[in-house]
């Protein structure tokens, strides 16, 4: 059902409503007071169905609701999302697994299914340009407890997230060099996390490997 789920996803093109912001706007407020359910169940979908862009849901999330609402809402979408996805990895294993993440991904971040570094697990999901999604399904094939995955997954994804909806409460309230500073410096920090990508990955690995 799920793989069916996914297929239905990219047939009708539900990819490019992820990444259109006045989109799911208008399509969430159409939904008056449980605009808020959701815009919450945008976020777990987008966690579970690893290709759409989490940003522009973060970024939509202060734009509606404000940095504090925003953060909070998008927060307890982002971790129902990482928790199912953590789950089905458990549950399905890795044949589940290779059918929902691409088979560079997996290769890349095999190390991560047989190790369980708190530490290294909260980098992953602090530094931006790290699949972090995909990481969720990759961690559930490892012995981390779920309690300690989703401690260290919102806490991880917390400062992104905190970002994110600030930059869309600004961008609301037309303060736009607020905004366009907040942006300015997260796409550097992505910039540099992307260019720096495999030096980083090699460096949270040999930290590991020396404990």
């Amino acid at each position: 059902m799920i793989i069916a789920g996914v297929f239905l996803f990219f047939y009708y093109d539900l990819h490019s409503f992820f990444i259109n912001r006045k989109k799911i706007v208008d399509f969430v407020n159409s939904f008056g007071p449980l605009s808020v359910v959701i815009f919450i169940g945008l976020q777990i979908l987008q966690v579970i169905v690893a290709p759409i862009p989490g940003e522009v849901n973060g970024f939509i999330g202060g734009y509606l609701y404000g940095p504090v609402l925003g953060t909070l809402y998008s927060t307890v979408g982002l971790t129902i999302g990482s928790w199912l996805a953590f789950i089905l990895a458990r549950w399905l294993g890795l044949p589940f697994v290779e059918k929902v993440i691409s088979p560079r991904i997996i290769e890349k971040y095999d190390y991560f299914m047989e190790h369980r570094g708190i530490l290294i697990t909260f980098i992953l999901f602090v530094i931006p340009g790290f699949p972090k999604d995909a990481l969720s399904y990759m961690i559930g094939l490892s012995h981390m407890k779920t309690t300690t995955f989703l401690i260290v997954c919102t806490a991880g994804r917390l400062l992104g997230t905190i970002m994110l909806s600030i930059s869309g409460y600004c961008a609301r309230n037309g303060q736009n060099i607020t905004m366009a500073t907040i942006l300015g410096i997260s796409a550097l920090i992505v910039i540099l996390a992307v260019y720096y990508h495999d030096e980083l990955l090699s460096l949270v690995k040999g930290k590991k490997d020396s404990q």
